[in-house]
């Protein structure tokens, strides 16, 4: 269903200035084009094709409605909220409107979800998994080994330019959401496989010079989704039967940290998060092996 010239223009006008303004990624760009249309869509159907700028409380509630007749979840809704509360931040400020219709609109309450992480033993077996002497196994390992020494986002390793190591530091800069760079460091034995990497596989996998730390079988930058079948099939070789996602990695590290006694705000300083909230989930992963540990070998456990 198509939506109004005129919503078109407002809704590429507000990514344009998130793109050049904000410095936000290419993936968080088209989720807000993506709220934005499915919202603008459900204005022209049901609501004579109003214009963005004439939205109201009562619109937005009707669309939170239509929503949840829909079975979305609660999640996605909180992150459409989020979109829109941007958007008409930015129309208030260009002075397009004189009042934002989202203001006295609350995100719905979400339950808290414990992310999926490995064990200890699971992490050992998963890093060991690769052949060491095949070329893109040896990549592999390299980049599964930086993965769990870094905590580093997926999108964030594939993305990795070879300027943004430094060697004598033992540290890579990562360039995260919002274009906000941090240095992580690396560790001794990440440092060593990928030092092991980069001096025989990586040359062998390129045909031309690349300024890609871990480039496909092509020589190009590999996409997220290819490294994430590489993982999935990395498990299956150790035998790992446990739920996988492309966080895993980036879980175990912040929970084996924090079981090992790390302050919560370094944990949030190395994975790059704006907020100290969004740590926090990691708190209750720890707290829950804990317990679990407690219930499987003390004797009244």
């Amino acid at each position: 269903m198509k939506i109004s010239t005129h919503n078109q223009w407002v809704i590429d006008d507000f990514i344009s200035m998130l793109w050049v303004e904000k410095g936000l990624s290419e993936n968080t760009t088209k989720s807000y084009t993506t709220d934005l249309k499915a919202f603008t869509r459900f204005l022209h159907q049901f609501c004579g094709d109003l214009d963005l700028e004439s939205v109201t409380k009562t619109h937005i509630e009707a669309y939170l409605s239509y929503r949840l007749s829909k079975n979305i979840s609660q999640r996605s809704t909180s992150r459409f909220l989020s979109t829109l509360r941007a958007l008409y931040q930015y129309l208030l400020a260009s002075q397009s409107i004189n009042k934002n219709p989202v203001e006295q609109i609350k995100n719905p309450k979400l339950p808290v979800y414990l992310p999926n992480t490995l064990s200890e033993k699971q992490v050992v077996d998963l890093l060991a998994a690769p052949d060491e002497n095949d070329p893109i196994q040896m990549r592999d390992k390299a980049m599964l080994e930086l993965l769990y020494a870094t905590g580093i986002r997926v999108s964030e390793l594939v993305n990795l330019q070879m300027h943004e190591i430094g060697m004598l530091q033992g540290v890579i800069r990562v360039t995260g959401k919002g274009g906000k760079e941090r240095l992580v460091p690396m560790g001794e034995h990440a440092q060593d496989v990928l030092t092991t990497y980069l001096k025989g596989a990586r040359a062998e996998l390129l045909s031309t010079p690349s300024n890609t730390v871990f480039p496909s079988k092509r020589g190009k930058t590999m996409t997220r989704q290819t490294f994430w079948h590489r993982i999935k099939y990395y498990a299956k070789v150790a035998g790992i039967e446990a739920e996988l996602s492309p966080h895993t990695l980036r879980h175990a590290f912040a929970t084996h940290l924090l079981n090992y006694g790390a302050d919560l705000r370094v944990v949030q300083m190395l994975l790059g998060h704006a907020d100290l909230s969004t740590t926090q989930i990691y708190t209750h992963v720890a707290t829950h092996r804990l317990q679990k540990l407690v219930e499987e070998h003390h004797p009244r456990g």
